[in-house]
């Protein structure tokens, strides 16, 4: 069974995604990309024996578990180990993103080494319950991230970007020291509170004088709309 190749409004580095771990997921985000398929497809969460026969080759860049929070609290620890403990038997870098990085501590360094990118998605500085469902709050993924050690890479992704207060949002997503931070938009389009082209670029423009800031292609449409 072979890998799955990036594509879409993958992250550039990436150049395949492996998915062990499928179904819905538990925090039910409103703008979850996984909807589009419809909700009702969408079976409960469960380890597949089949995808832990894929060959992940060497000097790929995986990002594991891009269709499903395979973070989330009802997220086996067994299914975890044994997907990490096949990763770690190959070559490659590994890209790990959640919405509960507290978790990353329980399989630090005998399970997770410092060459698995660890990243969080933290979308605005406040909670906004109706679409963030059942989620940690923005506040506690920053703080759970810097408890992560230093000799580990962390990354950030401001996505779906929603209304924020400027000063709030960059302390949060400073205060970890991430080595990059990307910024993209709602792509399925949920009429989320979202921010003016403006006060976008105005936190690219502060935000980009510390870090590398990479911009997804979905965020065009709310940069463009600024523009007209």
């Amino acid at each position: 069974m072979p890998l799955n190749k990036t594509r879409g409004n993958m992250f550039d580095f990436v150049t395949h995604t492996w998915n062990p771990i499928k179904g819905a997921c538990f925090y039910n985000c409103l703008y979850c990309y996984m909807k589009k398929w419809g909700e009702g497809r969408l079976k409960p969460a469960r380890f597949v024996e089949s995808e832990m026969k894929v060959n992940l080759g060497e000097n790929n860049f995986i990002f594991i578990g891009s269709s499903i929070d395979i973070f989330g609290y009802n997220i086996d620890h067994g299914w975890l180990a044994d997907i990490f403990c096949k990763a770690i038997g190959y070559r490659n870098n590994y890209l790990l993103q959640t919405k509960n990085p507290k978790r990353y501590i329980n399989y630090l360094v005998d399970l997770i080494p410092s060459k698995f990118v660890l990243s969080t998605t933290i979308e605005t500085n406040y909670r906004f319950p109706e679409i963030m469902n059942n989620s940690p709050d923005p506040y506690s993924r920053s703080l759970a991230m810097n408890n992560i050690p230093k000799e580990y890479k962390k990354m950030v992704t401001i996505e779906p970007i929603m209304r924020f207060n400027l000063s709030e949002l960059v302390a949060m997503v400073m205060s970890f020291d991430p080595e990059q931070i990307n910024i993209g938009a709602d792509t399925l389009k949920r009429g989320l509170p979202e921010p003016t082209a403006k006060e976008i670029l105005q936190l690219i423009g502060v935000l980009e004088k510390y870090k590398r800031i990479k911009i997804k292609p979905n965020l065009n449409r709310i940069l463009t709309q600024g523009a007209k």
